[in-house]
């Protein structure tokens, strides 16, 4: 490993955000889960759930538009929503979805530098009824134009880089590890940084 590449990787893993996730709940196209993957990489997040409660569960995402993102993810799979919701809550404060129920908020009203999950939908129905009832709120992502909808992918983006505002000024990309020292250990042997070391 060059020194570069070492300092690249360390400097990626220092910077990770344990408080903040996505939850992407029957999200059909690999490609969007691809691409939320990617934005979820470059904010900083580590864990992410995919929640599959329509389809089987997804076996590969696309490569080409993750850009590798799902090798430097934890991503962990649920085809039950009770089991997914209860493993996202024993480690987020808060659990807002996007949706457009009648107490839904702007996005730019969250506090998203508090233990965060983001529930992204299906890109047709949206979040189910079910997983709406584990949620502590909804929020919708403000708009002016005619077509009231982003891509999943897209809404993602807008969501998390409103995130990576809020914590970056509040010094939380300052470089002090945030990952238990556990995890830390287990990311440094999987992407070469122990082993490099030895």
């Amino acid at each position: 490993m060059t020194p570069e590449r070492r300092q690249r990787i360390t400097h990626a893993l220092n910077r990770r955000q344990p408080d903040l996730t996505v939850v992407m709940e029957n999200v059909f196209d690999p490609h969007n889960i691809a691409a939320v993957m990617r934005t979820c990489d470059s904010v900083g997040i580590q864990e992410l759930y995919v929640l599959n409660t329509m389809i089987k569960r997804h076996t590969k995402f696309g490569k080409k538009s993750s850009a590798s993102a799902a090798g430097w993810l934890t991503v962990h799979q649920f085809d039950n929503t009770e089991e997914c919701m209860a493993a996202v809550k024993k480690k987020y404060k808060n659990i807002f979805a996007t949706h457009l129920g009648e107490k839904a908020v702007s996005l730019y009203e969250l506090d998203l530098t508090e233990p965060v999950a983001l529930v992204f939908g299906n890109e047709h129905a949206g979040v189910t009824e079910e997983c709406l009832t584990h949620c502590n709120g909804n929020f919708i992502i403000p708009q002016v134009g005619m077509v009231k909808s982003l891509n999943i992918s897209v809404a993602c983006a807008v969501s998390l880089y409103e995130a990576y505002r809020q914590k970056e000024l509040k010094g939380m990309y300052d470089g002090t590890p945030k990952l238990p020292q556990d995890v830390m250990d287990t990311l440094s042997i999987k992407w070469g940084l122990a082993e490099d070391a030895e």
